[in-house]
């Protein structure tokens, strides 16, 4: 999501993604491999993509800019994701709910919002939000760096803007990810394109179709299709998959 830091932002958040290695490294090191990285990388490697540095919650106003919907058309978006009435759609890694309460009052009325995210400082601005009557149906949730705990078969949604890239244990979120689905839910990715060498972005901040398909089908999830209609992002869309 992110691509500025200062320095003391980058040493918080290398402290941060050491102490989650320690916490749950064990278990998931077949799946991931470090070695030297980039700067703006973490030195661990999933599936040959060095994961990014997380946005820290100091970076919620460059989420809010005012420029954001005419830079990446957050209005087509929407209209891309066939929200209807009575959805329950999970934003995952909502940050400032920049995007949560554009949804809310699409799912309405029936529907709701869960906004996830593990930073708490990103939470209680979602919290301010959800206060609001206008976004009643918008729901915070605190997730882990392996879980984002969403109820299992609630969501016919979930969606991930700019966020999975820099996701610490990937594999393991978006497989809680995928059993919080209905039969038949789906899954969205919103990513820089990776592809396009003129997307202002850094490297690790962006993402090619082909890897994020080559990650999100390592799980029970089936291609639906991809929208290159963004300026400079694209929208990949996966279904979970029907087991006989």
């Amino acid at each position: 999501m992110g691509v500025m830091k200062t320095r003391a932002g980058w040493m918080q958040v290398a402290l941060v993604g050491l102490s989650m290695w320690a916490a749950f490294g064990a278990g998931a090191a077949e799946r991931y491999v470090e070695r030297a990285g980039t700067i703006d990388g973490t030195g661990r490697f999933f599936q040959d993509r060095e994961i990014a540095q997380v946005m820290g919650w100091q970076a919620a106003p460059w989420l809010e800019r005012e420029e954001r919907e005419q830079e990446e058309r957050t209005s087509l978006l929407l209209g891309e994701l066939g929200l209807e009435p009575g959805m329950v759609v999970a934003d995952v890694g909502a940050g400032s709910g920049y995007l949560s309460r554009r949804m809310a009052p699409l799912v309405s009325p029936g529907g709701r919002v869960i906004a996830t995210d593990i930073q708490p400082q990103m939470l209680e601005m979602m919290r301010k939000l959800a206060a609001d009557p206008r976004y009643a149906n918008l729901q915070p949730l605190e997730s882990t760096a392996q879980d984002t705990r969403l109820p299992e078969g609630t969501v016919d949604l979930a969606i991930m803007v700019d966020v999975y890239h820099e996701l610490a244990f990937p594999y393991e979120t978006l497989a809680s990810m995928v059993r919080a689905l209905k039969p038949g839910g789906r899954i969205a990715f919103v990513e820089y394109r990776g592809e396009d060498r003129n997307v202002p972005i850094k490297t690790l901040h962006k993402m090619t179709e082909r890897q994020i398909r080559r990650e999100a089908e390592l799980h029970a999830l089936t291609w639906e299709r991809t929208s290159r209609r963004l300026p400079i992002q694209h929208l990949v869309i996966f279904r979970k998959a029907t087991i006989h």
